[in-house]
């Protein structure tokens, strides 16, 4: 799960990134959620490479003609914008990310989409209501928080079972706080 959770106090014995209930009163929770990462470097270097050798296939029957010259700016720009559109793709996804920061003062959670302004909630987690709508909601497992007049989504990029997985963590830990 896309999930890194820092804990401090730790726990002994708690898996770095791992969820586990804080031993003290003063527990401080930060929750880093990313999205899954869908394609890696290897991943990129085999779409390029075989992208460039299906386009080239056609080229084969006009090599040594004058018609090759005209194709080969279309292959090059086909390649390029498959290029473009596969690491814009990768900076949006490393830069989309969600921290929910949570002490039993306050919770905090800041969405940072790409290419935008971060948005912010910040509620009292005595008062806080963390819901999952299992069905009815925009998605399967629609999870939200709900306080200080708002409702806000968490976790809008992870899978219906990452929802659901992370709604028990944190339903622990504001258990925990309260």
């Amino acid at each position: 799960m896309p999930a890194i959770w820092t804990i401090t106090p730790k726990a002994p014995g708690t898996p770095p990134g791992a969820f586990a209930l804080a031993k003290s009163n003063s527990a401080q929770y930060r929750l880093d959620l990313r999205p899954n990462i869908s394609m890696g470097n290897r991943g990129f270097v085999r779409v390029i490479s075989l992208s460039a050798l299906f386009l080239a296939l056609p080229l084969i029957g006009v090599l040594g003609t004058p018609v090759l010259w005209g194709l080969l700016p279309f292959l090059g720009l086909a390649l390029w914008a498959l290029w473009y559109a596969l690491m814009r793709n990768r900076t949006d996804r490393e830069s989309l990310h969600e921290i929910l920061h949570l002490t039993r003062e306050q919770i905090d959670l800041t969405h940072i989409p790409p290419r935008k302004p971060p948005q912010t909630w910040q509620a009292n987690p005595f008062w806080v209501q963390l819901s999952l709508k299992e069905k009815g909601g925009p998605v399967e497992n629609y999870l939200t928080l709900r306080g200080a007049g708002r409702e806000v989504e968490l976790g809008r990029f992870l899978s219906p079972e990452e929802r659901a997985t992370l709604h028990d963590d944190l339903s622990r830990a504001l258990r925990h706080l309260r």
